[in-house]
């Protein structure tokens, strides 16, 4: 009984359903409560693997769903700042840059600031799929501080931490240079900095402190004496800013001092004195006729004051 018969014919397979058929093509099972019934199709090419983690994010807005999943469906090398993304989509620029600032927040996004060998400042973009493990990698290269290199045997007693150390605070990076005047006054320093301050009622961004007005206030004064008003100096510092938020405001308006001086008006014709207005004497009353005049005599007009011929015999 327990001997297979080689030659007997297999039992005849029910067909699995979902597997394609030349004649019949299989229906979707249908969801009784009426919810989304899928049509799915295996992809071969041209695809991108999306985590469930970002398309069914709770805290993400729709707008910074859909941008995070076609910037993770671009080549490297392709353009994806603010103003490529707004010509692409019917969005706002502002829009967009909300829904970069979200990604930014949630790990979906690195933005970092870097300067090229010609000077200009770029900004380089880095978009991560699994965010949580790109920062448990992170956490386990860096080992932490005091943290034992081997289990403590059994028996011995237990090795203490070594102490934390405080570590070196960072120094701040000194501000970029900026344009010196040719003459410097009290006056002019002090116009230069009322403009430094003003700026922030056109950009809260633009706060900047009393130690960053100081070494900015020389390279105002350097655009005021080539004869520009303060509004006209104000509005080319706070005009034509960029979305994205100013780390350091100082740095920024450095960079433009410098980079946007005007240069020096041409020299002019020497300005002439106006000649001083004629002395006019206030109005009197003579003593001696009672009459109105104005003359440099306090006390008799010019007939009065004028000596007399002797009467002919």
């Amino acid at each position: 009984m327990d001997t297979q018969n080689p030659s007997a014919h297999r039992r005849p397979q029910s067909r699995i359903g979902g597997k394609s058929h030349p004649f019949q093509r299989p229906r979707a099972n249908a969801h009784p409560t009426g919810g989304v019934t899928h049509d799915n199709a295996r992809h071969t090419t041209r695809f991108t693997v999306i985590g469930n983690h970002l398309a069914q994010h709770e805290d993400l807005s729709l707008l910074a769903i859909g941008l995070a999943c076609h910037i993770q469906s671009l080549p490297t090398g392709a353009a994806i700042d603010i103003k490529s993304l707004a010509a692409r989509f019917p969005e706002g620029a502002a829009r967009i840059a909300a829904a970069l600032r979200e990604l930014e927040a949630h790990g979906y996004l690195r933005r970092t600031r870097e300067r090229t060998a010609e000077g200009r400042i770029i900004t380089r973009t880095v978009p991560c799929n699994q965010p949580k493990r790109a920062r448990t990698t992170d956490d386990t290269r860096t080992p932490r501080p005091g943290a034992p290199s081997a289990p403590t045997p059994e028996g011995a007693p237990p090795e203490r931490p070594a102490p934390r150390q405080n570590p070196t605070p960072r120094r701040p990076r000194a501000l970029p240079d900026v344009p010196k005047p040719a003459y410097t006054s009290p006056a002019v320093l002090q116009a230069a900095t009322e403009v430094l301050a003003s700026l922030r009622r056109e950009d809260p961004r633009l706060l900047l402190s009393a130690a960053d007005a100081d070494h900015l206030a020389p390279g105002v004064a350097a655009w005021l004496e080539r004869d520009l008003t303060p509004t006209a100096v104000r509005r080319a510092l706070s005009t034509g800013l960029p979305l994205e938020p100013l780390v350091r405001p100082a740095a920024f308006l450095a960079h433009r001092l410098t980079a946007n001086l005007p240069p020096l008006p041409p020299p002019g014709p020497p300005r002439q004195t106006p000649p001083p207005p004629p002395l006019r004497h206030p109005l009197r009353n003579c003593d001696s006729c009672d009459h109105a005049y104005r003359g440099p005599d306090p006390h008799r007009c010019p007939g009065c004051a004028a000596p007399k011929d002797p009467p002919e015999r």
